[in-house]
Order: C-alpha cells, then structure tokens, then sequence
C-alpha cells in the first residue's frame, strides 16, 4: 500500500542534469539507490517508482509545470496532502543548506507555484536544497539555475543530496517535527569537499 508520495523536481534532459535546477531529481535518485531500485515507469507526466510504502515521482514537464504530475499520482494513490513531500532547490539557502517545512507559499519557486495550483492547499511538505543564488546581482536567477555547476559546487551539492535523502526518510519513520529538529540545524560545513 502507498501511504507516502516523494516528489523530486527537476527538469528532463541530460542538459540539465548538472544544473541546480535538478537537485529534486538529485535526491530521488539517491532514495532510489539505497532502494536498489530504478526510476523509470512512466506515468503521471512523470517517471516513477515504487519502494516499500513510498511512491518516488520525477515529474516529466518542466519545472514550471510540475503540478499536474504531484496531482495525479497523489490522486490515483489517493495519498493525501499531508503525505506529500516535495523536493527542490533553495536559491535563498546556501549550497549545502537544508531546510525542512510543513506548509507555506511557493517562495518565487515556480515548480512549488504550480504544485500549489494543483493541489490547492500548502499543507504538505517541502524538503528544500540550499544551490544558492548567483554570485552577482547582475546575473539572471533563471539563468543561473539552470547553468552547469563547477566541480566544487556539485561535491558541496552531492552531500546535501545525500543528508535531504535522509531527512525525507526520517519524516516517513519518525514524523515531520523530529526530521525538522534532526536536519535544520546549519550544518552545512559537514558537507564541504574534503
């Protein structure tokens, strides 16, 4: 039986898969490693899979259309707000960052603005990826995103990945509070290149 729905967003194509844009994606392939298991069935607008009680879903749209995937895969498995997490890059976190929350307004992300749209309440979970933001005011957010990272930046990156895939796996055993109490400390330094 599917109780949980984990949503990674990101952006189809390889072109995007080095792009901070795609640190959704990042995490659910993580959670599907440690499953031993492939996110590739294709259904919801979106690539899937299933693990134990948990649906993993990578929408297939786009960023800014990544509602209607959440919405019906949650409808289908007739999973409930409160068992949605949805997971996505932060650029007002620092890379490295994570920040957990139960409920609030898109942030500017438009991937959340259209989930929000779709599901039309904002009592389900965000699992939030510090990427940062661009290094000069000058520079477009857009365009920053979804520019490819550095090498040091993606080893930054790859331990957040790692601790967010955690954090979504302690709030299905243990709840959303002790996950928030758990992993928003500002602990980003433990993830720095060694």
């Amino acid at each position: 039986m599917v109780e949980w729905l984990i949503a990674g967003l990101g952006n189809p194509g390889g072109q995007y898969d080095n792009t901070r844009h795609n640190a959704g994606f990042w995490v659910l392939d993580e959670l599907a490693k440690r499953a031993g298991i492939k996110i590739k069935k294709l259904k919801f607008y979106g690539t899937y899979a299933l693990t134990d009680n948990l649906l993993l879903l990578k929408p297939q749209t786009f960023m800014n259309r990544s509602g209607r995937s959440v919405r019906e895969a949650a409808a289908f498995y007739h999973i409930p707000p409160e068992k949605i997490i949805v997971v996505y890059d932060e650029a007002a976190l620092p890379p490295g960052r994570l920040r957990l929350r139960a409920s609030g307004s898109d942030g500017g992300h438009n991937g959340m603005k259209d989930i929000l749209y779709h599901l039309q309440t904002d009592q389900f979970t965000r699992v939030r990826i510090g990427v940062g933001g661009p290094p000069h005011p000058e520079i477009d957010l857009a365009d920053w995103v979804l520019s490819p990272m550095t090498e040091n930046d993606r080893k930054l990156l790859a331990g957040v990945t790692r601790r967010a895939a955690d954090a979504v796996a302690c709030i299905c055993k243990e709840g959303l509070e002790t996950a928030m109490n758990r992993f928003n400390a500002n602990n980003a330094a433990e993830d720095e290149p060694k």
